[in-house]
């Protein structure tokens, strides 16, 4: 998910990782070195001459393209939040304040891995394209804040899955990988699959007691509120409720998506086709990119408190924006 080299990354910050693929074939015709080469003495000279005019202009032909592809993409980026602000729910909000890991190294200027880890709403499911996801829209706010930071968040995010599935891949796909944070996205699938939401938690408090373990920070994200999930509106109260628990508990970061998502459709007067698509269930660019834009303020905001020296106690880590 990174993007190229230091100097690359910094000139472009802003623009989407997709763009940045688009862009690199260009850029890398441009600076490759070639070797010196004897003219030729003959009648070749002229034609080869002609042939290398011609490649250039190609070159630049496609550089060009490449260059406005890239601009058109970041402008719809740029247009997203433009359409409906994205506003912090109203309240008393505290910071997560449980990401010294991530935090530090930022501060210091180190290199940091963040995973992304959950199902569909995290695989990106709903969103138009893949630079409008949640992680890849962290990834360029995170970047855009710290330019000088090798920033890389990596997507593992696979549709319909809930914590028993997620629970045999936590080894392989996230604790190995050894990240310095996790951003852990559940309970949406136990809701509509009728599971135990207490069975949940439980398998929840052992995933995240093996990711603290590894020494990674941990942001657990509960179920979105949409029609689909509000459906099953008991059931989903009791994971809500559960998650926020756990993170208590484990003094874990916790992001509740189900109440912001609330309070833009019933205090901010955001009708649901405004951040949920047809399906009821999962967000749209809209909705990806303000969950990503409130998420990664409050990473932002842990940073600061480092640099600050603020040491926040263990009972307020959980966050708690309503």
């Amino acid at each position: 998910m990174g993007f190229g080299g230091t100097s690359f990354r910094t000139a472009i910050i802003a623009i989407p990782l997709a763009a940045l693929v688009l862009l690199a074939p260009a850029a890398q015709v441009q600076g490759r070195a070639e070797p010196a080469q004897a003219l030729p003495t003959d009648g070749t000279q002229a034609a080869t001459t002609g042939t290398a005019g011609i490649d250039q202009l190609q070159q630049k032909s496609l550089a060009g393209k490449a260059i406005e592809k890239v601009k058109e993409v970041a402008k719809s980026a740029g247009d997203i939040l433009s359409r409906v602000p994205c506003r912090s729910p109203k309240g008393d909000g505290k910071s997560m304040g449980s990401l010294p890991h991530v935090a530090a190294k930022l501060v210091a200027g180190k290199p940091v891995l963040i995973v992304a880890f959950g199902s569909s709403s995290t695989q990106g499911f709903g969103s138009t394209s893949p630079e409008f996801t949640y992680p890849n829209r962290l990834a360029a706010q995170l970047r855009r804040q710290y330019p000088g930071v090798d920033i890389t968040v990596v997507n593992r995010g696979k549709g319909g899955e809930d914590a028993p599935e997620m629970m045999k891949r936590l080894q392989t796909e996230v604790i190995d990988v050894k990240p310095d944070m996790v951003i852990w996205q559940v309970g949406t699938n136990a809701v509509l699959r009728n599971l135990d939401p207490a069975e949940t938690a439980k398998l929840v408090e052992e995933g995240v007691a093996s990711i603290q373990a590894a020494g990674a920070d941990l942001v657990l994200v509960d179920p979105q509120y949409s029609p689909a999930v509000n459906a099953k509106g008991e059931n989903a109260s009791r994971m809500v409720q559960l998650l926020g628990k756990v993170a208590e508990l484990r003094h874990a970061g916790f992001f509740p998506r189900f109440e912001v998502m609330r309070d833009w459709h019933e205090k901010q007067s955001i009708p649901f086709d405004s951040f949920v698509v047809a399906d009821g269930l999962h967000m749209n660019d809209w909705g990806y990119a303000c969950f990503a834009q409130l998420l990664g303020d409050d990473i932002i905001k842990s940073v600061g408190q480092i640099k600050l020296g603020v040491a926040v106690p263990p009972n307020v880590q959980a966050y708690r924006p309503m």
